[in-house]
C-alpha cells in the first residue's frame, strides 16, 4: 500500500481562508489644506460682501496735527468713502457623486461605500476651494495684490533679505507667509548658507519653520511654473505674505452660512434620488470667496527661483 503524503497548508491556500485587514481608500492627492485652517473666515447671509473703504488722503486729524499749536481753531471735515466699493460674490464649486445601490448594499462591509465616496468628493472640493482662494481670476489672492505690494527677488532665489523686504509691506501684524514646499526648501538653503537657520513654530497642530516669528505655511496651490508637482529641478513661483482677520483689516475667507444639508463650513451634500437603474445621486456644493480688506494686508514676492543648489565641497560659505 502506497504511503500517503499530506502537504502542509501553503501560503496561497491560507490566504484564501484568511480574513484580511483592510484600510479605507488612500487618496494621495489630498493635502493638509493649511491655508483654510489658518485663514480667518466670515459667514455671509446674502452671498455678497461689500468692502467699504475710506478714500486715502488728508484727513481733519492730519490737518490738526500739522497746525500751529498756538492756534485754537479746530479744522472741520469728514472722511470720504469710495463711491464704488468692491463687492465680493460667493462662487460655487460643485460636483455630482453617483453610487450604484447594488454595490452599496452588497459591498459596504467593513466600509460604507457611499460614505467613503462622499468623503473623498468632499476633500476634493476642499482642495479646489483652497486653489481658488489663491488662484481665482476674480477673488484669488495672487490676482488681488496691489501693484505697490509686489516685489521682485534680488537674485532669483529667496533670500532672508527678500522676506525682510516683504515684511515691510505687511508690517501691521502679519499672520503668515504662504509658499510652495520647494520655495520653502530653497529659503531654508539660503538661511543655512547664511548661518541663520530658521526656527520652528507650532500652529493649528502643525510644525512650520518661521522667519522673524512669522510661519511659512506650505501649499502646492502656489504653483511652480504653473504646476503643483513640477518634475524639472528649476522653476519659478511666488511667496505671499498675509495679514488675516476682519478685526485687523486683513484678508478673510468668505462662505455661505446656514446652507441646507451643511456638512462643513459652506459645504452642503444633497441627495438627488435614485434612478430606474438603481443609481443613487448626490450633489455636493461649496460656496466660497475671499476678500482683501486693505491693500497693505497682502504682498507677494514674485519670480522666486526654487532650483538653486550649492556644492559646499567646492564653494564653502
Amino acid at each position: 500500500m502506497a504511503d500517503k503524503v499530506i502537504n502542509a497548508l501553503g501560503r496561497e491556500a491560507a490566504y484564501q481562508l484568511a480574513n484580511v485587514t483592510k484600510t479605507p481608500p488612500q487618496y494621495g492627492a489630498l493635502t493638509p489644506k493649511w491655508l483654510t485652517r489658518v485663514l480667518e473666515f466670515k459667514g455671509l447671509e446674502t452671498g455678497i460682501y461689500r468692502v467699504n473703504r475710506v478714500v486715502e488722503g488728508e484727513t481733519p486729524l492730519d490737518v490738526l496735527c500739522s497746525q500751529d499749536p498756538k492756534k485754537i481753531e479746530i479744522p472741520q471735515g469728514y472722511l470720504e468713502y469710495e463711491t464704488k466699493p468692491r463687492e465680493y460674490r460667493l462662487s460655487s464649486i460643485s460636483t455630482i457623486v453617483n453610487v450604484d445601490t447594488k454595490i452599496q448594499d452588497v459591498y459596504s462591509v467593513p466600509y460604507d461605500q457611499t460614505k467613503e465616496q462622499l468623503s473623498l468628493a468632499i476633500e476634493s472640493l476642499k482642495e479646489r476651494q483652497e486653489s481658488q482662494i489663491i488662484n481665482s481670476d476674480d477673488y484669488g489672492l495672487l490676482k488681488n495684490v496691489s501693484d505697490s505690494q509686489r516685489l521682485q527677488t534680488r537674485f532669483g532665489r529667496p533670500m532672508p533679505d527678500d522676506l525682510d523686504e516683504l515684511l515691510t509691506k505687511v508690517w501691521k501684524e502679519p499672520s503668515f507667509f504662504l509658499a510652495h514646499p520647494r520655495a520653502i526648501a530653497a529659503f531654508e538653503r539660503e538661511c543655512t548658507r547664511r548661518g541663520v537657520p530658521p526656527v520652528t513654530v507650532n500652529i493649528a497642530g502643525g510644525i512650520f519653520i518661521a522667519w522673524r516669528g512669522i510661519p511659512l505655511i506650505p501649499t502646492d496651490k502656489l504653483f511652480v511654473d504653473g504646476l503643483k508637482n513640477p518634475k524639472a529641478k528649476t522653476g519659478k513661483t511666488n511667496i505671499l505674505l498675509v495679514r488675516s482677520g476682519e478685526a485687523k483689516r486683513g484678508v478673510i475667507g468668505l462662505y455661505q452660512a446656514g446652507v441646507p444639508n451643511e456638512q462643513s463650513r459652506g459645504l452642503s451634500v444633497r441627495f438627488r434620488g435614485v434612478d430606474d437603474q438603481g443609481i443613487a445621486s448626490y450633489l455636493l456644493s461649496v460656496y466660497c470667496s475671499a476678500a482683501v480688506l486693505a491693500n497693505d494686508a497682502l504682498a507677494v514676492l514674485e519670480d522666486v527661483e526654487v532650483g538653486d543648489y550649492y556644492d559646499y565641497t567646492q564653494n564653502p560659505v
